[in-house]
């Protein structure tokens, strides 16, 4: 059994996870759903909206895999959202999806994953998002 921590931000970065899932989720693999929203006056309710409708194309494609899922919104960035969460659910691996940025794009907007392939002490499946 292997404990998935499941990171997205919108629909269509769910879409490709659920894909990817799909093909390689074992029967008796856990799956903990997450997305993130800075918080206070920063996040509107569209972009809540956009991340309960990311969770719940995850939750029921995924049907009785998923174990817990969580929006946070309390003005971490996705990543600290992400590694707080696999400590607290106890996840082996992480699985994000990723989108091709220039050098400078990454430096100027961060980039999710790869503070996790950085700062994280398990495993990160990336999944190649297409624009």
């Amino acid at each position: 059994m292997t404990r998935l921590l499941v990171g997205t931000d919108r629909p269509a970065t769910s879409d490709a996870i659920l894909d990817y899932l799909s093909d390689t989720l074992g029967s008796d693999d856990e799956v903990y759903l997450v997305t993130s929203a800075t918080g206070g006056d920063e996040t509107t309710s569209a972009e809540m909206a956009t991340g309960e409708e990311a969770l719940d194309i995850l939750d029921d494609g995924l049907g009785e895999a998923v174990v817990d899922r969580r929006q946070f919104v309390r003005g971490n960035s996705p990543a600290e959202d992400l590694l707080a969460a696999a400590a607290d659910f106890e996840a082996d691996e992480y699985v994000v999806g990723i989108r091709k940025r220039s050098p400078v794009g990454k430096v100027m907007f961060g980039s999710t994953a790869q503070t996790l392939l950085l700062d994280a002490d398990r495993p990160v499946r990336c999944v190649p998002l297409t624009e």
